[in-house]
């Protein structure tokens, strides 16, 4: 017996950096988010310290270059980075990849390098946390929907509108928000939460997904803030769709770590539980279960891993990220679901991670672009006709 989740030895094709990050992540994890997160679920509190220790292990901007605070790791270290800090839980996969994914890589991408060095050092640090303001309470997947506008003023601009299900909104030191500017086209402006008018936060609370991190609503009224904060180089909406690819790309790896820590807390209940005499792991019912479960794991494994090398030579379309997205987000549930059935009753307590696990895989299904929408965005590549 093997409780190995990497069935077809994945790992020889990674280098020992790679292997490094990986387990450092797994050990940080163990170490400091599994004995505290049940607790901070339960009580819908954010482990504050841990977000600020994140930083110590670079799991802030680490794909970016060293002269902006990142360590110029590839997407593959990212990627396993992103499946580590999941298995702990999701709120702190998150704030990892708002961080790298939505705040600072679309400084790096479409800011100054005056905005580059001003933000990103103080990023990768942990000094000052980030948000990322997309979605609206009635604009989701219609670009043309949008919206929250700015307008100019002498040396300002003017911003109008709010953002909805903005993961650290309350907590953000700085926020990116995507709105549509004088001549209709969508572009990125740098908010700093303490340099700006006529602007509040609030929390969404009392939710069942999600709970160990804070969601909220970013609400402009004439809000005033300096030019100098706009991301110059941002165009259209297409630059906030790019940051959301590499979003996107870490939670198919994220909601891989999630169906590794499920089949993983199956198979070793199923080997101490008994029943008759005999562990329920002798049961053929219970094999059926985990080798779907270990199956399933490892085609999302070779997948996640070749999206990483098309990640590593530019040559990943965002319709591949789509895909490994959605596929791997259903593997998960699919996983966790059949994994709470080994455990039977136990599975539902807080005793172990999986009923948490599967209450925030109901928010990835829909986050960073629902299910369907990707499925479309498939149907749309292979016969290339719109369907959406």
């Amino acid at each position: 017996m093997s409780g190995n989740t990497d069935y077809y030895n994945l790992q020889i094709h990674l280098s020992e950096e790679q292997k490094l990050i990986q387990m450092a992540t797994r050990d940080w994890v163990n170490k400091f988010v599994k004995p505290i997160i049940e607790d901070h679920f339960q009580k819908e509190e954010t482990p504050h310290n841990l977000i600020e220790e994140l930083s110590n292990i670079g799991a802030f901007g680490m794909i970016l270059p060293e002269e902006y605070g990142g360590i110029g790791a590839d997407y593959i270290s990212f990627g396993l980075m992103m499946q580590e800090l999941e298995r702990g839980d999701s709120s702190i996969r998150v704030v990892s990849s708002i961080q790298t994914s939505l705040v600072m890589y679309a400084i790096y991408k479409f800011g100054s390098e005056e905005q580059r060095k001003k933000y990103l050092p103080k990023l990768a640090t942990g000094e000052i946390l980030g948000a990322f303001g997309l979605s609206e309470p009635s604009f989701g997947s219609n670009p043309s929907g949008m919206h929250t506008y700015f307008k100019e003023q002498g040396d300002n601009l003017v911003i109008n509108g709010s953002k909805m299900w903005i993961g650290n909104a309350t907590a953000a030191d700085i926020s990116i928000v995507w709105a549509k500017g004088p001549t209709g086209e969508v572009q990125g402006l740098i908010i700093e939460t303490e340099n700006i008018t006529n602007f509040t936060t609030t929390v969404i609370k009392e939710k069942w997904s999600f709970r160990a991190s804070k969601t909220g609503e970013l609400v402009f009224s004439d809000s005033v803030i300096s030019k100098a904060q706009l991301l110059q180089k941002s165009t259209s909406i297409k630059d906030a769709y790019e940051c959301l690819n590499i979003g996107r790309y870490a939670v198919a790896w994220g909601s891989l770590g999630i169906a590794m820590e499920c089949y993983e807390t199956a198979l070793q209940y199923s080997m101490e539980r008994l029943q008759f005499g005999k562990p329920i792991a002798s049961k053929q019912l219970i094999q059926k279960k985990l080798t779907a479960m270990i199956t399933e794991i490892t085609k999302s494994q070779c997948l996640t891993h070749q999206l990483g090398i098309l990640m590593n030579t530019g040559k990943a379309s965002f319709q591949q990220i789509s895909m490994a997205k959605r596929s791997n987000v259903k593997m998960a549930q699919d996983v966790a679901r059949e994994a709470r059935q080994v455990l039977g009753g136990m599975g539902i307590t807080s005793d172990y991670p999986i009923m948490r696990h599967m209450i925030n895989i109901e928010t990835l299904i829909t986050y960073q672009g629902t299910n369907e929408i990707h499925e479309l965005i498939t149907g749309r590549d292979i016969t290339g006709i719109d369907a959406i």
